[in-house]
């Protein structure tokens, strides 16, 4: 079995959890309130310029100039392409560029980039490869399992077209030869990048979380 599979296995719970979640089943049905759709692009975009400083990172670390260009291409991917979709699923919500670029992180915005910057920088390539995974397969698994749920097109169908297209699906198969090459060549770190996909995972599971109760800083 591929590393990247095993990883999977470890985490088929954390999966169904977030397979399950209200946001996932609702934004399914297009029912999910726009407020809470608002929030996750809110806090999505503020998530991908770390995400992208993740991969700029990883790519830097990376020991041979194929994976050290595709990993710096991702970063400018994200930066360039990923971010302008955001800018125009915000217009929709009447969200402006200066208003994405300004709002503060929820708390499990926080803990999430927070947890991938740190990873970047103290973590080996294969705890980072183990750490952005579950971004990339989580959403198309979630996604794939919207469109299953989804009944008609609605105003949401855009974001679940978005993450079950042919680019986000080679993005994703990318990064899982990502973590089998690094889980071949770093059998001694197995332990820490399971650590560091799980961790990863159950931020993913409080994302959805936080988008749907509206998570901020009440005191």
């Amino acid at each position: 079995m591929a590393f990247s599979e095993q990883l999977l296995e470890d985490g088929e719970q954390i999966w169904a959890a977030q397979k399950s979640h209200p946001f996932v089943r609702e934004l399914a049905a297009g029912t999910l309130d726009e407020a809470a759709f608002r929030h996750w692009v809110e806090q999505d975009y503020r998530y991908l310029l770390d995400y992208a400083r993740l991969f700029s990172i990883a790519g830097s670390k990376a020991r041979d100039e194929e994976t050290m260009t595709h990993l710096l291409g991702v970063a400018h991917d994200v930066l360039d392409n990923e971010m302008d979709l955001h800018r125009e699923f915000a217009a929709d919500y009447g969200i402006g560029q200066e208003e994405l670029e300004t709002v503060e992180k929820a708390p499990t915005c926080v803990a999430y980039t927070g947890f991938l910057v740190r990873t970047a920088y103290e973590g080996s390539i294969g705890e980072i490869a183990a750490a952005m995974y579950p971004c990339m397969q989580g959403y198309l698994d979630v996604a794939e399992h919207m469109a299953g749920l989804a009944e008609e097109e609605h105003r949401y169908t855009p974001f679940i077209e978005l993450y079950t297209g042919a680019e986000f699906r080679e993005a994703t198969a990318w990064c899982r030869e990502f973590v089998d090459r690094c889980g071949e060549r770093y059998p001694g770190e197995h332990d820490a990048m399971r650590e560091a996909f799980l961790t990863s995972a159950k931020l993913e599971y409080r994302f959805w979380e936080m988008a749907y109760t509206l998570e901020g800083w009440e005191l």
